[in-house]
């Protein structure tokens, strides 16, 4: 069996191109390399074509596009003889919706709230307006609806085998509700004449055999399809009568209208959906639905497959998607937990992990979770391995090349005043109207008009520092009371409305206590205050992330998931402190540097974060590659291409991902790849919902040229130069940050494909197939570390670092898995450019030493440092467990003989 807490896990992108049987044929590799646990990312049934897993359709399946039941038979059994676990990304929060391969939605879609699984989509029924019966906006349509009715693009169709009615938009399924039935089959019969027919007669028959307006009832419907559907000669009756509502007919425009507003749901245009659409979404993509796991028949059917493969052995960890999409994420985890002890009696806890990104000094929110998925960690080693001095020059660098003066908050604050008023509009008129109903309702706060309301809302929405508080209907923890308090301070202090005491009420509904106050609807306020929380993470996640990542460039490296581009700087006390904190009191949880979701490759980060040593020397390049540029971008009186903006990303973005080799077509390809998605996010000179063509060909072509080989030759030889210096100042970065992920507390993680030099960009650039082949090849045996350092550049230093790193843990396991951490003294001219600690538990001990600030020891990049300055304060002879357990002094020199690190036993 497979240790309950990983010693290490491998995260895998499973596609239709690399299933299950890929996944098999890779965990002898793994186990090779050290790793404990496959991590898997979503596998259950999603939407044909998935490239990522996360569009679910079906939580009762294994994706036949992955391989089916035999396909995961033959993974688990290698996992199995491997003695390797398996972690699957499971997705509670929504599934894919649209189109014809959700059996609920299209159950919702048939049956409105009649339907057993409307309870399952957080739908507000109510929230269409000028619509006399409730029903769920779908905005589908690639054009108003008037344009798509009249064209002929939304057609009526029937389905011979199963005896049902549909309309059909594109590759859209809309069913019928069969209460409508008899209304189609009698406008069906009289258009072809066919009611004297012997088929006309039982059609007839059949119909009247569930008089009433509401016939047939949801349990009766199956039947009448399987009676409908046998009816000899029915199908060419009905193929011929469905003419009546074609569009081009005479009637059939109004015919076929009238039919689709009967039914449960109010076809629309796509983007209808910033301002009506009235389900909760995964962010801002329609076809993502939100689920609703609070509700027990929701999260049994959820959770039915997950269970018997837990039950199983077959699956021995669960990472939880988006847990903050959920209504009650720590109701949520407890069934989880309940469930999980359910179907594996008397055996021991259960590894949880969640998806949650923390603000700078916030705490893990207590959902019995062995912890996060660990972008924490990625940031709070990126911050020790950085040269906070940098920082200052940097700023000014990049105020001055384009002008910019807004401060980060200024930015985020716009940022988010853009993601409100636009594709999270919706939302929040949803939450406006709910908080002005529950003002309206009461004599103290009937006066808060509704427009005030949204205002002061938004305020404190501008001043929400965090994702997501962790209010229960039953209770508010001092911590998220402490949090909405300074939110509604901070609102209040920038209110210049003549009715400040607003924030007052809006304070008591937000945690809740308005509740507890006799005349106000508890249920309002409960629900109010829950689907708010729900609301701030997609806030946050669109604003921060997807926005002001994207037009604050000062330093790329910094703008990364879980990070704050303007932290405070960070001491080595600092890090120490929090090491020692995560050592007590989160001690599993996961420590990344890549995930699918990270903004860049973790070694293309570690290069970008060198630019803080040699601030200087990069002010002096980028003038001189944007006069070698100049000629390129298309500059007039009213615009530039590329903005400065995104030129000066593009250059630090180039230094990230500039190969080792020559560079080439593809590579090309990638930078304008990435550009695109990076102007769009930013919505500054092009978005993605209005695309500014003429911008993005001119961006792409600028691209193009400035690396295009006969016509870029200086600039090409320049940039290239830089990016020799650049990348070995960030290997030397990447070689400590692996160090540090293996050694310090929590269960480190691998990205896929990451044992190399991982110099991609943002995704998709990061889920490009991985040459497995090359990897497997080059663990059948290690030259010395000397050999090593001649050839860093192709990557192999890293992965021997790792598998090396990786065999003290499984050694040392109960070690890393619980031991302490304690901060080392090491003294001496570089001892700021050495983080060092030790890892003990019981009578064992590791020591761990790695370089930092690499450029005073490389002479700026331009060479392996090897005269080091200083020793650790302890113990005067050691063993070094990464060459053999040879015994070393404790000076750096000999420590850092071959390369920056050092993993030592006392000798």
């Amino acid at each position: 069996m497979p240790p309950r807490i990983p010693i290490a896990t491998y995260r895998l992108q499973l596609t239709k191109d690399f299933g299950f049987a890929q996944a098999a044929a890779l965990v002898p590799y793994l186990d090779q390399l050290g790793i404990s646990h496959l991590y898997a990312s979503p596998f259950l049934a999603a939407r044909p074509g998935s490239t990522h897993g996360y569009d679910i359709v079906d939580h009762s399946r294994l994706s036949s596009e992955l391989g089916g039941d035999e396909g995961f038979a033959q993974l688990s059994n290698a996992l199995h003889e491997a003695d390797l676990g398996l972690i699957l990304d499971f997705v509670p929060n929504h599934m894919g919706i649209g189109f014809s391969d959700n059996a609920w939605w299209l159950d919702v879609l048939e049956w409105g709230q009649k339907s057993p699984h409307a309870a399952s989509f957080d739908i507000d029924w109510n929230g269409l307006p000028y619509r006399a019966q409730p029903g769920v906006l779908l905005p589908i349509l690639g054009r108003p609806y008037g344009d798509a009715l009249g064209s002929g693009e939304i057609k009526l169709k029937y389905d011979a085998d199963e005896g049902s009615f549909s309309a059909w938009y594109f590759e859209h399924k809309l069913p019928i509700n069969p209460q409508r039935y008899g209304e189609v089959l009698r406008t069906v019969l009289s258009a072809t004449g066919s009611e004297q027919t012997p088929a006309g007669r039982k059609i007839i028959e059949l119909v009247e055999r569930y008089p009433g307006r509401f016939a047939p009832s949801y349990n009766q419907a199956p039947e009448y399809k399987r009676a409908l559907a046998a009816i000899p000669e029915v199908a060419q009756i009905i193929d011929n009568g469905l003419a009546a509502y074609r569009a081009d007919t005479e009637n059939g425009f109004p015919l076929l209208h009238r039919m689709l507003e009967r039914q449960a749901y109010h076809l629309a245009y796509w983007r209808v959906a910033f301002s009506a659409i009235n389900y909760r979404r995964f962010f801002d993509v329609n076809d993502l639905a939100g689920l609703r796991p609070e509700h027990p028949a929701t999260f049994h059917s959820m959770h039915v497959l997950v269970a018997r493969l837990i039950a199983e052995e077959r699956l021995h960890g669960l990472r939880l998607d988006h847990i903050d999409g959920l209504r009650d994420p720590a109701q949520y985890v407890r069934r989880l937990r309940e469930m999980i002890r359910r179907v594996r009696p008397g055996r021991d806890g259960y590894y949880l992990l969640i998806e949650k990104i923390l603000a700078n000094g916030e705490a893990v929110p207590r959902l019995r979770a062995d912890g996060t998925t660990g972008y924490e960690r990625l940031n709070l080693i990126s911050r020790a391995l950085l040269d906070t001095d940098g920082l200052a020059p940097l700023e000014h660098i990049w105020c001055d090349f384009t002008g910019e003066r807004a401060s980060f908050r200024e930015i985020l604050v716009a940022a988010k005043l853009r993601v409100l008023d636009t594709m999270l509009a919706s939302e929040f008129t949803v939450l406006t109207r709910a908080v002005g109903r529950i003002a309206a309702g009461h004599f103290s706060s009937r006066d808060y008009t509704l427009n005030r309301l949204r205002v002061a809302l938004q305020a404190y929405l501008l001043e929400f520092p965090v994702y997501r508080t962790y209010i229960t209907a039953a209770t508010t923890s001092d911590e998220d009371r402490a949090m909405v308090r300074g939110a509604i301070g901070r609102a209040r202090a920038s209110w210049k409305g003549p009715d400040p005491e607003i924030f007052d009420f809006l304070q008591d509904a937000i945690t809740g206590d308005l509740a507890h106050n006799p005349g106000f609807s508890a249920p309002r306020v409960r629900n109010f205050a829950l689907k708010l929380q729900q609301f701030t993470g997609p806030l946050m996640a669109k604003s921060l992330e997807d926005t002001a990542f994207y037009r604050y460039h000062r330093l790329l490296a910094l703008n990364e998931v879980g990070g704050d581009p303007v932290a405070p700087t960070l001491s080595l006390d600092d890090f120490h402190r929090e090491q020692v904190r995560l050592a007590k009191d989160m001690p599993h949880g996961l420590v990344a540097t890549a995930t699918h979701d990270t903004k860049r490759g973790e070694d293309a980060r570690m290069r970008i974060l060198a630019l803080a040593e040699i601030p200087h020397e990069w002010r002096e390049e980028v003038v001189r590659w944007s006069v070698l540029n100049a000629r390129f971008v298309f500059n007039d009186a009213t615009s530039r291409s590329p903005s400065t903006g995104h030129e000066y990303m593009l250059y630090q973005a180039l230094i990230g991902a500039w190969p080792f080799e020559s560079i080439d077509g593809n590579f090309v390809q990638r930078m304008q790849a990435y550009a695109l998605k990076a102007a769009r996010e930013g919505k500054l000179e092009t978005s993605w919902t209005n695309p500014n063509d003429i911008y993005e060909a001119r961006l792409s072509d600028f691209i193009a040229n400035i690396l295009h080989r006969k016509h870029s030759v200086e600039f090409i030889e320049a940039i290239g130069a830089f990016a020799q210096r650049t990348g070995l100042l960030g290997a030397l970065n990447s070689l400590s940050q692996l160090a540090l992920k293996l050694t310090l507390p929590g269960v480190p993680d691998f990205y896929q494909g990451t044992e190399l030099w991982d110099l991609s960009l943002v995704d998709p650039d990061n889920r490009r197939p991985v040459d497995f082949a090359a990897r497997r090849a080059l663990l059948e045996g290690y030259p010395s570390w000397r050999d090593l350092l001649e050839t860093w550049q192709d990557g192999r230093i890293k992965l021997a670092l790792m598998c090396r790193l990786l065999a003290i843990r499984r050694t040392h396991a109960d070690l890393f898995r619980n031991g302490d951490y304690v901060p080392l003294l090491v003294e001496g001219e570089h001892a700021r450019h050495v983080i060092g600690f030790a890892r003990s538990f019981r009578r064992k001990k590791i020591l761990v030493l790695v370089g930092r600030h690499f450029a005073r020891p490389t002479a700026s990049g331009r060479a392996w440092p090897h005269d080091w300055r200083g020793r650790i304060v302890g113990a005067q002879v050691y063993r070094d467990l990464l060459r053999g357990g040879i015994e070393v002094t404790p000076q750096l020199n000999e420590l850092f003989r071959d390369m920056p690190v050092a993993v030592l036993a006392e000798a």
